[in-house]
């Protein structure tokens, strides 16, 4: 069965243009079926990216989907470079495609299985993670982030609560020594850990 995690995904394309609207701003963003939250903007997504704070230097969004968080943190902070990744080709291609069309340049996208092709350090790494997917696949992403880190840089990232986040907020605290939960949004919540 195709996932939205898996490589190559084989489902039927079935195209659709959606508009976020982030701040004062808006994206047109163009989705397919074989890719996260096709139909509309995941509830988690947005409240992932109003909770943010102000981002610079090398920011990384892992697992981009068709970009709405990459794109989000790089239209609303042009001092950040943003790095997209994610494993779906489909998602990559839509991504690269969304950035183009909104003339965004401060961004790359590439593909990516978790860490595996990803190089450098970077200052934020946010996500919206594979929950799906399950902890075999989450927890080594949030072992990596912090390799990926820099000193006092940010990894958040969002979770319902029914879908593991309190697992999830002590998996973060062993691995960073610290997380906290910045923020709630009906039964979701950001995380945020830091490098120390």
């Amino acid at each position: 069965m195709d996932h939205y995690f898996s490589e190559n995904p084989k489902t039927a394309h079935n195209i659709k243009i959606i508009e976020f609207f982030v701040r004062d701003k808006v994206l047109k963003l163009t989705t397919d079926s074989g890719v996260f939250s096709k139909d509309r903007p995941d509830f988690g997504t947005r409240c992932l990216i109003d909770s943010l704070p102000e981002l610079s230097g090398k920011v990384l969004d892992l697992g981009c989907g068709y970009g709405i968080i990459g794109l989000s943190i790089a239209l609303l902070n042009k001092e950040a470079h943003v790095t997209m990744a994610d494993i779906n080709r489909r998602a990559v291609e839509l991504a690269q495609y969304n950035a183009k069309q909104n003339g965004i340049r401060n961004v790359d996208v590439l593909l990516s299985d978790g860490f595996s092709d990803i190089e450098g350090i970077f200052s934020a790494i946010v996500s919206n993670p594979p929950i799906r997917a399950g902890k075999k696949v989450i927890y080594p992403m949030f072992e990596q982030s912090l390799d990926h880190l820099e000193a006092g840089g940010a990894l958040y990232i969002v979770i319902q609560k029914k879908q593991g986040a309190n697992s999830a907020l002590e998996k973060l605290r062993s691995v960073f020594g610290n997380c906290e939960t910045i923020n709630k949004c009906s039964g979701y919540w950001i995380l945020r850990s830091v490098k120390e």
